[in-house]
């Protein structure tokens, strides 16, 4: 599993190169992408198709050359194989095969992008691209939204505008740093709430774009006794809408949403300070 660069050419491994050349046959998901960077690295070695639409037929092909003794690299367009690309139904087969598989470590513009986003926490969930159609992936935000960690995700430039425009209505206003063009000449950091980023390119965006969301408010130290409080401290402080306050109390204190919503109804029809 060989990662090649996600833009700059400099970031290719001396170890990557050496395995290419070596290797019997090269796996890529597009040949004439990768013949560029085989020409640019003096490599000759063979390439074969291997991309999602027929990948548990190009799995099956290459096993069978693994078997008979073959060396093959699997390479992705860009980065890292089998993150959000093609190579974890390879990587299965080869396995339960007894074939050894190596990692041939280099770019990811995951890594890439949390190494430079300044976040202090640890942990963080990786969602990928968020679903293409828009009730799947309202459902996935609602179902993040009470996580405490920062939320990254891969999206393609023609559906950034929705994704963010339903993080924004599922999440509320929290802020989040859109990297564009990772390692690339127009490498570009766009920083603020999800709203304003949505603004900041309604004429459209170009490049690869990689999303990271501040995760979840904390709890306030010294949270309210009763549920009513604590609504009004989501409503008021954090700025919450009702379903997102109704979810992350309910989540928190293990209640019933049911019952919290009705709370919540009569919470919001105050006249808020």
């Amino acid at each position: 599993m060989v990662a090649t660069p996600i833009g700059n050419l400099g970031d290719i491994s001396q170890r990557a190169i050496q395995t290419l050349s070596s290797v019997d046959l090269i796996a890529c998901e597009d040949t004439r992408h990768t013949k560029k960077l085989c020409r640019h690295l003096n490599i000759g070695t063979p390439l074969v198709s291997y991309f999602r639409e027929r990948e548990q037929e190009k799995a099956a092909a290459l096993l069978k050359l693994l078997c008979e003794g073959k060396q093959i690299a699997l390479v992705s367009d860009a980065g890292t194989p089998a993150i959000c690309d093609p190579g974890a139904i390879l990587v299965n087969k080869a396995r339960a095969a007894g074939i050894d598989i190596v990692a041939i470590a280099g770019p990811s513009a995951l890594a890439a992008a949390l190494s430079i986003a300044g976040l202090t926490q640890a942990n963080f969930f990786f969602g990928g691209f968020p679903p293409a159609n828009a009730a799947a992936r309202k459902h996935l935000f609602n179902s993040l939204a009470t996580l405490p960690c920062p939320l990254v995700f891969y999206e393609a430039p023609h559906r950034i505008k929705a994704s963010l425009a339903d993080m924004a209505a599922t999440l509320g206003e929290r802020q989040a740093l859109l990297f564009r063009e990772l390692t690339k000449i127009h490498e570009e950091c766009l920083e603020g709430p999800l709203s304003v980023l949505h603004e900041r390119i309604k004429d459209g965006v170009k490049g690869e774009l990689v999303l990271i969301v501040h995760g979840a408010a904390a709890l306030p130290q010294e949270q309210p006794e009763d549920i009513d409080g604590l609504l009004r401290w989501y409503r008021d402080e954090q700025r919450s809408s009702l379903k997102q306050a109704v979810v992350r109390i309910a989540a928190d204190l293990d209640l019933p949403r049911s019952q919290v919503y009705k709370k919540a109804l009569a919470i919001w029809q105050e006249i808020a300070p």
